[in-house]
């Protein structure tokens, strides 16, 4: 399988540049900062989006300056979103290591997500491009607007199909399409290419989440995070809100009901230290994990999910047919099949 090295390859000079920037940027003589600056930067994912943002301007006019700055500054905005979004999740663990909340503290961790969106606002400034500007500031509203409506469903899990692709398209779709615009932008594309590499990085965003979603649902130890989190925080996500729709009524109930009850018990549990009651709350869960993942494969979510994404990979390669065959070409289509086919 292509790995992320072989997708930078055709820009691993301006990579390189990206992460000596990055390392500059995030240095402080203030030791708290530093610190936890040096934990989120050992703990990064796979910088997917640097690398989309940097290929973008490679398949257009070339890297430039103002194309690693809109890398780091991709990259920041990322990572601000995260540490705010695992807040307001309270979920305990990032890349499956204690999150910046956990590790130190709330305020901790909303601060801190403050300082990188202000780092990043930096470097967009100095880009000195309008439209970069005007890029970023949309997508900041978007992924505010995205975890919103997130939220505001959050009283009950049992969003539909459409509301679903909604939030994807808020979050994930619009990052990545943000990414390829931006991209596009710091190499004087035209606007031909800023609108094609938009749309790919929409479609790539939408598969990416997807995948994500299919992920929630693996037997596999080899993710770095627990399966089944959607559910215990209360999100219904594709899979599950597909196989809900095809099921019989009565045994779409009992699924739905089970998933409440994990949820709430979930949050119940984690003010309870008792070691024989945790020992049986975990045998529980675990038999109601196999369950739901039994309804959802018995109605084929996850079949339909990997259907979605075929067809936003088909309409991604599509977004692309006006460029002329590049080894840039070549990774971003070797990016959204490992977007579909990653292991992790």
């Amino acid at each position: 399988m292509t790995t992320i090295e072989d997708i930078r390859e055709p820009i691993a000079d301006a990579y390189r540049a990206y992460e000596k920037a990055m390392e500059a940027i995030l240095h402080s003589d203030e030791a708290l900062i530093h610190e936890v600056l040096r934990y989120v930067h050992a703990k990064q994912g796979k910088q997917l989006r640097p690398l989309m943002v940097l290929l973008a301007a490679e398949i257009c006019h070339g890297i430039s300056d103002k194309s690693i700055l809109s890398a780091v500054a991709v990259e920041l905005l990322h990572n601000a979103s995260l540490i705010h979004d695992d807040v307001v999740d309270n979920s305990p663990t990032r890349h499956g290591n204690p999150a910046i909340h956990a590790r130190w503290s709330n305020k901790i961790a909303i601060l801190m997500g403050d300082y990188l969106l202000a780092k990043m606002i930096t470097c967009v400034a100095d880009t000195r491009n309008n439209a970069i500007i005007h890029v970023v500031a949309r997508l900041s509203e978007s992924l505010s607007h995205g975890e919103i409506i997130q939220l505001h469903h959050e009283s009950s899990m049992w969003i539909d199909e459409a509301t679903y692709f909604k939030i994807i398209e808020k979050k994930t779709a619009q990052l990545f399409a943000a990414c390829m615009e931006i991209g596009a932008e710091s190499s004087g594309a035209t606007q031909r290419q800023t609108t094609a590499l938009r749309e790919f990085g929409r479609q790539l965003g939408i598969c990416f989440q997807l995948k994500d979603d299919v992920f929630d649902y693996s037997d596999s130890d080899d993710l770095g995070k627990p399966t089944m989190g959607d559910i215990r925080d209360g999100k219904a996500t594709l899979p599950l809100i597909i196989a809900l729709q095809r099921a019989p009524k009565e045994e779409a109930d009992r699924i739905r009901e089970m998933a409440e009850r994990w949820g709430n018990d979930n949050d119940n549990h984690n003010h309870n230290h008792n070691h024989n009651h945790n020992h049986n709350h975990n045998h529980n869960h675990n038999d109601i994990e196999q369950e739901i993942k039994s309804f959802v494969l018995r109605y084929e979510g996850i079949r339909y999910a990997y259907a979605q994404m075929q067809t936003h990979k088909k309409s991604a390669i599509e977004a692309l047919s006006i460029f002329h065959d590049s080894a840039a070409k070549r990774s971003l289509i070797q990016l959204l099949e490992y977007a579909i086919n990653r292991l992790h």
